[in-house]
């Protein structure tokens, strides 16, 4: 049976883990934190990440988990609640996946780890690569607990400050993208059933439900680099920093208070050229290519990795070559979409008014179109 190390037990991790393990690998997953915790805000995914997460046995107990959309209904608002214009999510698989789930970060990984339980993979918390090489018999590691072993794969999954990515392709750094990004948790109103975005002058900020009794409000802000905000001071800084939002959001951002669950987040990217590997080594996910939020496929790529690296791996070529077609299918799809969240970024941190109120007049005519259009090429690129 060949063996394979996970480093990390995010989204990327657990899902390859997942992946891996119901093709008959030796799992041993590995993760830096010393106890399961994970940011308490919300993720919304779209339906070609949870057709991937319906490969791996999670979908179905993650919609039980989170609120669905089944209608895939974005309902788009000026920054004082008038109506812009609605855009329909596509719902893709066979059978159709929700279009859009919201669901509590917690939740997600809570799933996640409940499914490798349920297949005896063993994940070993507060444990790192201290050392990796390689020869003809495989990647020898040794650990921060003191341990050594071998594997024949190596899945780097270590999110966007990878510890391995730091250890093989040192050179390799995340860049600020000129972004932070809020969130924060708040009940949800009965009647409150789409996701919801409001498009402001500079800023934009959404409200996504996320269970049947919560939902989560995110904003993002175009911030200098090196910008901090003492955390004490979150929730009063998150309120100031959306103060012109009216509309539905207004009463949960009247309600942030020092016991709202609030996270302030510097968005940072991972650009990487390839190769993505190093002989038995891989990173995937974000140590790979951590993109900037907007396009809202920051879980799908992840997941979609372990998925189509699993695949490869079924043909029984020699790892390093499969590890080489890995990153050549993926890296296309992957840039595709951190350039189109670069553009959807720019877009919305106009802060000239003339130019931000010619987008919202144009913004009817043309945000159907442009949903499509991603949907396609992205479709085109994954096949």
């Amino acid at each position: 049976m060949k063996k394979v190390l996970i480093v990390g037990a995010g989204i990327a991790g657990c899902s390859a883990a997942l992946a891996l393990a119901q093709r008959g690998w030796q799992v041993e997953v590995i993760e830096k934190q010393p106890q399961w915790r994970f940011q308490s805000s919300g993720i919304f995914v779209y339906s070609n990440g949870l057709d991937h997460f319906r490969q791996i046995g999670a979908m179905q107990d993650l919609v039980e988990a989170g609120f669905p959309i089944a209608s895939g209904r974005n309902v788009y608002l000026d920054q004082d609640g008038r109506h812009l214009v609605d855009v329909v999510y596509p719902s893709l698989g066979t059978p159709p996946a929700p279009a859009i789930l919201g669901i509590k970060r917690a939740e997600m990984h809570r799933v996640l780890s409940g499914r490798l339980d349920a297949l005896g993979v063993p994940v070993r918390l507060g444990t790192t690569v201290l050392s990796l090489r390689q020869d003809e018999g495989g990647a020898h590691v040794r650990f921060s607990d003191g341990g050594e072993a071998s594997f024949d794969l190596v899945v780097g999954a270590d999110g966007i400050r990878s510890g391995l990515r730091a250890l093989l392709w040192p050179e390799v750094q995340p860049t600020y993208s000129g972004f932070g990004v809020w969130r924060s948790v708040h009940r949800r109103p009965p009647a409150l059933v789409d996701k919801i975005m409001m498009m402001g002058l500079g800023k934009r900020l959404g409200i996504m439900p996320i269970s049947p009794e919560r939902l989560y409000i995110f904003g993002t802000v175009a911030q200098p680099k090196d910008t901090w905000f003492e955390p004490a001071h979150w929730p009063e800084t998150m309120r100031a920093s959306f103060t012109e939002f009216g509309g539905p959001v207004r009463p949960f951002l009247d309600e942030i208070s020092p016991d709202t669950e609030v996270l302030y987040t510097a968005v940072e990217e991972v650009v990487m050229p390839l190769p993505w590997h190093q002989g038995r080594v891989v990173l995937i996910g974000d140590a790979a290519h951590a993109s900037t939020p907007f396009m809202g496929q920051g879980g799908a790529l992840a997941v979609q990795d372990a998925v189509v690296l699993a695949r490869l791996l079924e043909d029984g070529a020699p790892v390093p070559a499969v590890l080489a077609r890995f990153g050549e299918r993926r890296a296309p799809v992957c840039r595709f979409v951190q350039e189109a969240s670069h553009r959807v970024g720019r877009a919305g941190a106009e802060q000239d008014p003339a130019r931000h109120a010619q987008a919202l007049q144009a913004l009817p005519a043309s945000a159907q179109a442009h949903v499509d259009d991603f949907y396609r090429q992205l479709h085109t690129l994954s096949h």
